[in-house]
C-alpha cells in the first residue's frame, strides 16, 4: 500500500479546487518563487541551479501566453508583457545576469499584484495565503 505524501495531496487538492483566477495567481506565485531561486543561484554562481529555475519561469510564462483569450482587448497587453519577459529570461539564462533576473522578478511582482487587484475588483475571493505575499524561496 502506497502512502501518499500529505503535502502533495494538499497541494493537489488546492489546485483541483481552485478557480481559474486562483490558478493564474498560483502560476504567478510559482514564477516568482522560481525567479527568487534563480536569483539566489546566480549570486552563488550555481549555473545549473540558475538555468533550471529560469527555465521553470519560462515554462510558466509560456503556459500563460498559450492560455490567453485574445478575444479580450487586455489579452494583447498581457501578451506584450509575457513576450518581453520571455525575451529577458532568455537573456538572463544566457548571461546568468542577476540584474536581469531582479528586473524580471520586479515585473512578476507587479503583474501578480495587478492580478490580485483585478480579482478584488471583480469580487473574486483572494485566498488569505496570498494576501501577505510571502516571496520566500
Amino acid at each position: 500500500m502506497n502512502k501518499a505524501n500529505p503535502y502533495a495531496q494538499y497541494a493537489n487538492n488546492k489546485v483541483l479546487s481552485a478557480s481559474g483566477p486562483e490558478l493564474t495567481l498560483m502560476l504567478y506565485e510559482g514564477a516568482i518563487k522560481f525567479c527568487n531561486r534563480a536569483e539566489n543561484a546566480c549570486e552563488k554562481k550555481d549555473i545549473e541551479g540558475a538555468h533550471v529555475n529560469i527555465r521553470k519561469v519560462q515554462n510558466i510564462i509560456a503556459y500563460l501566453r498559450e492560455t490567453l483569450n485574445m478575444k479580450y482587448a487586455t489579452a494583447q497587453d498581457f501578451e506584450n508583457i509575457y513576450s518581453y519577459l520571455d525575451r529577458r529570461l532568455v537573456e538572463a539564462n544566457v548571461s546568468k545576469d542577476v540584474e536581469i533576473i531582479k528586473e524580471i522578478n520586479k515585473h512578476l511582482h507587479s503583474v501578480r499584484d495587478t492580478w490580485i487587484g483585478v480579482m478584488k475588483a471583480n469580487n473574486v475571493p483572494v485566498p488569505n495565503s496570498y494576501m501577505n505575499h510571502s516571496d520566500a524561496v
